[in-house]
């Protein structure tokens, strides 16, 4: 057997084992590595060290070195100015990408020693649904009671998998599954951090066998723009950090022949428990679930301190043989009216129509509060409101809600997105939910990527389902205005061109198809400086929507 127990990782050990590539490193250097940074940490007195670093490898170094140099470890959830300074009086050192790496000193590495289990600390930040940060204390018993129970579960079917992840292991489901876990189990492990589908195909292809860690917010976007015939042999797919839609779960089924693993936790208790496909959700072995008086769920857990139960905000259903149903969150109770309102349960009533992905809902506080809905919508959503525009497909929503709910209780603002802007943890704060439904609705298009060929700029722009200009232009079958993708040209030309003069005229101008809510548009611009003229044109899939030259004359003065 592979295993080594998490707290005999600087132990030495026999035969080889490879850790990562790109540059290649094994057990035996990265135990070097962290030992030389433990011997740095002791001779400069350091005992509370902030990490935040990208590579998966350099982040087990700084773990398993500060462990053994008695250093309390805080893994902040980024870099921004305000992170610093709110940690900056809990913090002897950071040890991050933007800060000068830590220079050696002629000290000898310490020797390898086990690790104390329950003196080795590490401190996690959550923002949590509030957006307040939060931080969370672990000892090195509990994350390694934890990888322990996913190499039970999990370890022969992965097998000698390489394991890929979309996740930062910043937070608690990437630490543990991209890097403490497969630290233990001898698997390799693909050091950055992977937030596209094309990358994490691009990685799968160079590993004969390997499993992915990812979010709900990537798996979600897996198209079939991918070769999934190569992507057959991924052993498994773990899915955490939010809900995974059925529509995105069942895809995968479709695809890859096998159910994504849907893992329940958070920071503050570790795993909760996991399914695969629509059932009800299984505890993880020696998690004990009760319910308090409002039917949240309590936990126990050897991924928590000793004696302590862990009070959620989670309602659910507890089968008679262990597994549960959630039923949404206590925490998202709003009173309008004095009438108490669960934004979940509304939220899972519009999911259940066939034009909506996801729903969030919010409270606008005005002369009279009221509720608004942020949606992505369905295919067949997108499909409503191209061909019945705005109104019909809002009003339709609300009349299939009202079977759901009192009129109070209507959505009366609306707003539709691409996607769902959750943050790196894979969640979306009330906060930032209350702040989009207050915005206005976008004037501009998303650009996705731009690409410059010589004097040529290629950019691909996603038409926001949303976009103000739709108002009106028409009622039921809203399309661009040409004098909006006349203006965007414009624009854009201005800011990556530099363009001199001001707009004098056009010339050549042509409509040729409509550009709809929701479509992915290729752009192309160039400009002929001797000539003064910005050259433009749209594409949707190959096939020219609108093209034109627009006449530029120098300012006066």
């Amino acid at each position: 057997m592979n295993w080594i127990p998490l707290e005999r990782l600087l132990l030495k050990t026999h035969a080889s084992r490879v850790v990562s590539a790109h540059p290649g490193i094994d057990l035996e250097q990265l135990q070097q590595q962290a030992l030389s940074l433990a011997a740095a940490l002791q001779a400069r007195g350091v005992q509370r060290l902030a990490v935040h670093l990208e590579d998966a490898v350099e982040l087990a170094v700084a773990l398993l070195g500060a462990w053994r140099a008695g250093v309390s470890v805080l893994l902040p959830a980024d870099l921004q100015a305000q992170t610093r300074q709110r940690w900056a009086a809990d913090v002897d050192l950071w040890l991050t990408d933007q800060d000068p790496p830590l220079q050696p000193l002629p000290a000898a590495p310490l020797e390898p020693a086990e690790l104390d289990l329950d003196a080795c600390r590490l401190s996690l930040c959550t923002s949590g649904s509030s957006g307040e940060p939060k931080r969370i204390e672990k000892n090195l018993r509990q994350l390694a009671n934890e990888v322990q129970a996913l190499e039970q579960l999990w370890g022969a079917d992965l097998g000698p998998a390489w394991i890929i992840g979309s996740v930062a292991t910043q937070h608690i489901y990437g630490l543990l599954f991209r890097v403490l876990w497969p630290l233990c189990a001898a698997r390799p492990f693909v050091r950055r951090q992977l937030p596209f589908p094309e990358d994490l195909q691009r990685a799968s292809r160079e590993c004969p066998v390997f499993a992915w860690v990812a979010s709900p917010a990537l798996l979600k976007r897996m198209g079939d723009n991918l070769d999934w015939s190569a992507l057959s042999p991924v052993r498994r797919v773990f899915s955490s950090g939010g809900a995974l839609p059925a529509e995105a779960a069942s895809g995968l089924q479709q695809r890859l022949q096998q159910w994504p693993t849907e893992i329940l936790g958070s920071s503050e208790t570790g795993g909760i428990a996991w399914r695969q496909g629509p059932t009800l959700w299984q505890p993880f072995a020696d998690v004990r679930l009760s319910q308090d008086a409002d039917g949240a769920l309590l936990i126990a857990s050897p991924y928590l301190p000793a004696g302590h139960v862990e009070h959620s905000a989670d309602a659910a259903r507890i089968a008679a043989d262990g597994r549960f149903e959630l039923l949404g969150r206590l925490d998202r109770i709003v009173k309008l009216e004095e009438k108490r309102i669960s934004l979940p349960m509304l939220e899972q009533a519009l999911e259940q129509h066939d034009w909506v992905a996801e729903a969030r809902l919010g409270v606008i506080e005005d002369n009279r509060a009221y509720l608004g809905a942020l949606l992505v919508l369905s295919e067949s959503g997108l499909h409503a409101l191209r061909n019945q525009g705005r109104r019909h497909l809002t009003q339709a929503l609300r009349q299939h809600l009202s079977r759901h709910c009192e009129a109070l209780a209507l959505p009366r603002r609306w707003r539709l997105l691409r996607q769902m802007p959750l943050n790196n943890q894979g969640k979306l704060p009330q906060a930032e939910v209350q702040a989009l439904l207050l915005a206005p609705r976008p004037q501009a298009p998303e650009v996705l990527e731009q690409v410059q060929h010589e004097e040529e700029w290629q950019l691909r722009l996603a038409i926001p389902p949303d976009l103000a200009y739709f108002s009106g232009h028409f009622p039921a079958t809203p399309v661009l205005p040409g004098v909006v993708q006349v203006d965007w040209a414009l624009a854009l030309g201005q800011q990556l061109l530099q363009l001199p003069g001001r707009f004098a005229g056009m010339e050549v101008l042509k409509f040729q198809q409509l550009v709809r809510p929701g479509d992915r548009i290729q752009f192309n611009l160039r400009f002929d400086a001797q000539r003064q003229k910005l050259y433009f044109a749209y594409l949707n899939d190959g096939a020219p929507c609108s093209s034109g030259r627009i006449v530029l004359e120098a300012s006066c003065g």
